[in-house]
């Protein structure tokens, strides 16, 4: 201590020397011990040679080990601190024999850290050489705290400890920015919890937040360190994905995200069941910068909320346009009513013992006197969405009571029931009142009833059963297995009949796949409690005897019947012919997709225009190219810098049938899109500027097209007229 602190005044004689030198020692000594700062030095090689004892008893050492190590051993930085401001100062200073000036730094263990602010200024000898430093220290422990605290109260949601939206905002501005210049992707998803509000309503707000805390440690385990979640309020939430451009990969982690939050939740002794909708946005392929990822995402989540919920949805151009074309679907939806553009038309009901009609589905359909006919998928869930779906089916019930009543007296007819519709009070009298219009008994009508329902409270479920079970009519449990219901509610609930939903029947006959066990524990389950079971949605010869051999009491699907109308079902049951006899392929095979689209072939160095017939996951026909040998590789350019590897299987004439090299995957939607796409940067170092894809093909793509190519094979002209006629 003594030699860190020597003086040098001149004039004075060495007792008075002698004597202040003591005074300074003393001064410092009881400044060390007082606790209000403390001293430390370094020598050339940047290594402790003096460090106040108080310092280094607090971090759990003596100064005596301490003294010889590096400076930077002592002094670590806040990794959680700005990384340019803090990790390269202090060793830049050290190197650069800078001054230090209120640097902040960590001492001890990171769980048991004591925070020092520093300073020092480097020591000099008479000729100039670098001795060390010389500094001081004090303890800003409880300030650092406070200001971390702070800081973190700024960037992290409070509730649910995830990052905010601010903090959000922030990283993906940042990843963004960095990864453009390395020409790296990112994926960026959108939720939102469906029926939150009803939880909320239901069973209270601090309901609401423990299930958004639970909420988060369900995506946290799911996420894992793969990405970064953040809550932006309400029941959004966000979730960075950096380095994944793979749609097929995002698709399982949006599956898996839906189905874990779709678990029930315990709270406070409640059972809570909710969703979520996802939408998915990929950078640079949807967005370049983030409020173009950001748009892209909330315009994907707006689809997949529209189609329904509980489901994901990749964004992709043409929903800037159905974004605008829901909307005037929805206005027009308003006046359809009123117009008499909605029917109903009635899909059969067959018993498997003898093919005997036993009743009809109602099914609503809507000629726009423009679009013309709006298929349901498309125009239910935007009902859903607006709660026009109460009027509607309000209209369907007392349609479909009504043409019914001209049946014969045994046949029933089975109305769809939304959620919606089942929780407003008002569903049991105009039930009553459509019976009474019609004439038609109580038992002939069935309320096929989501599980959906039991979503909302449970004291007002239980009441709506039992008025309804009180006017006669039947009940039906429509898509077991799909959703919420547990076997305690299935068991308590009045059903007479469970439908086993067709997401379970198609692919029940192939090998390995679990649904044909699936059907047979539904069945089972049905028969221990005197039900009914509906397998609908099938197709084909091999299902149809699946499902027979399984138990199930009756059949609906094409495989007997589309839905016909009113007038149709009328002619034929006054004809007295009451069997339906099955018609359909002997095997079940993965939906190959009616489409016709121009597409592009590619081939060695020349691009084709053709057009595509079929597609399915693993191959698709196509038309335009004359005799093109077999096991020819081609490039299908589906658009949207979706490239498709393929080998040709068959040729006949300007036809053929191509097999994919990778499967496509579905995009949600039931569309199916390549895993991969051609990334902006690729098409920008072709000549085309760096931005979001945009619609339609890119022949400049320089790894499969070159100027100049030869034609190996004779391009012919195919009408989409001619081929859709084909």
């Amino acid at each position: 201590m003594r030699g860190l602190f020597k003086s040098g005044g001149a004039g004075r004689g060495a007792g008075a020397l002698g004597e202040d030198a003591l005074r300074r020692l003393s001064l410092f000594e009881d400044f060390e011990s007082a606790g209000i700062g403390w001293f430390w030095a370094s020598d050339a090689e940047d290594r402790f040679i003096y460090i106040t004892e108080t310092a280094a008893n607090a971090i759990g050492k003596t100064a005596a080990e301490v003294v010889g190590s590096p400076v930077s051993s002592l002094f670590a930085t806040d990794q959680e601190d700005d990384v340019e401001r803090t990790s390269r100062t202090l060793p830049f200073i050290l190197r650069a024999r800078n001054s230090i000036n209120d640097m902040v730094v960590r001492a001890g263990e990171e769980e048991r850290a004591i925070w020092w602010s520093i300073k020092a200024r480097p020591h000099f000898d008479a000729d100039g050489e670098f001795q060390g430093y010389r500094g001081s220290a004090k303890d800003v422990t409880r300030t650092h705290q406070q200001q971390k605290d702070a800081s973190r109260l700024a960037q992290f949601d409070s509730l649910t400890g995830l990052s905010n939206r601010h903090r959000m905002s922030k990283r993906l501005n940042a990843i963004l920015t960095s990864f453009q210049a390395a020409k790296r992707s990112c994926a960026l998803m959108m939720l939102d919890l469906d029926r939150f509000k009803q939880v909320n309503d239901t069973l209270g707000h601090p309901a609401g937040d423990e299930l958004l805390k639970q909420v988060a440690q369900r995506l946290e385990r799911i996420v894992d360190k793969g990405g970064e979640i953040g809550r932006l309020g309400g029941d959004e939430f966000q979730i960075i994905l950096p380095d994944i451009d793979d749609r097929g990969r995002l698709g399982e982690i949006a599956a898996r995200i839906i189905q874990m939050l779709s678990q029930p939740y315990s709270i406070e002794g409640s059972r809570a069941v909710i969703g979520t909708s996802i939408g998915i946005a990929i950078a640079p392929y949807d967005g370049i910068t983030s409020d173009e990822l950001v748009k892209a995402t909330d315009l994907a989540l707006y689809a997949a909320k529209g189609d329904g919920r509980g489901q994901y949805r990749f964004y992709s151009n043409e929903l800037k346009d159905g974004a605008q074309e829901r909307r005037e679907i929805e206005e027009d939806l308003r006046d359809a009513l009123s117009r008499g553009e909605l029917r109903m038309h009635y899909q059969p009901i067959i018993r498997t013992s003898d093919n005997v009609v036993t009743g009809f589905e109602a099914l609503m359909r809507w000629n726009h006197p423009e679009r013309g006919q709006i298929s349901p998928e498309e125009f239910i869930p935007i009902a859903e969405e607006s709660n026009l779906i109460v009027p509607l089916g309000e209209w369907a019930i007392r349609q479909a009571c009504e043409d019914a009543s001209q049946w014969p007296a045994k046949l029933t007819v089975s109305v769809n029931i939304s959620a919606n519709q089942f929780s407003a009070p008002t569903l049991p009298s105009i039930v009553a009142n459509a019976l009474a219009a019609s004439g038609l008994p109580p038992k002939r009508l069935e309320l096929e009833i989501t599980e959906g329902v039991f979503m909302g409270d449970a004291a007002a479920v239980d009441a709506t059963f039992e008025k309804l079970k009180a006017l006669g009519v039947r009940l039906v449990l429509d898509d077991f297995g799909t959703g919420y219901a547990s076997l305690g509610i299935l068991r308590k609930a009045p059903f007479d009949k469970i439908k086993i939903d067709q997401s379970f029947v198609h692919g029940s006959t192939e090998p390995d796949n679990s649904n044909s066990a699936i059907i047979a524990a539904i069945v089972s389950l049905a028969q221990a409690l005197v039900m009914e079971t509906t397998a609908e949605g099938v197709e084909a010869m091999d299902e149809l005897a699946l499902v027979k051999k399984r138990g199930a009491t009756h059949v609906q699907g094409f495989i007997y019947s589309r839905a016909i109308d009113a007038t149709e079902v009328l002619e034929r049951l006054k004809g007295g012919n009451l069997v339906f006899e099955p018609v359909g392929p002997a095997k079940y095979r993965a939906e190959r997709r009616r489409v016709f689209r121009s597409i592009g072939v590619i081939h060695e160095n020349h691009r084709y225009d053709a057009v595509m017939r079929d597609l399915s996951k693993n191959g698709a026909k196509i038309e335009g190219l004359l005799d093109v040998p077999v096991g020819t590789k081609l490039v299908l350019d589906l658009g949207g810098g979706q490239l498709a590897v393929a080998t040709v299987r068959r040729s006949q004439d300007a036809t053929q049938g191509v097999e994919f090299e990778q499967p496509l995957i579905n995009d949600g939607r039931d569309n199916l899109v390549t895993r991969h796409r051609v990334s902006p940067y690729a098409l920008a170092a072709a000549g085309m500027p760096l931005s979001a894809l945009p619609p339609g093909h890119y022949p400049l793509i320089e790894e499969y097209i070159k100027s100049g190519g030869k034609a190996r094979f004779m391009q012919v002209e195919v009408s989409m007229t001619a081929s859709r006629a084909a």
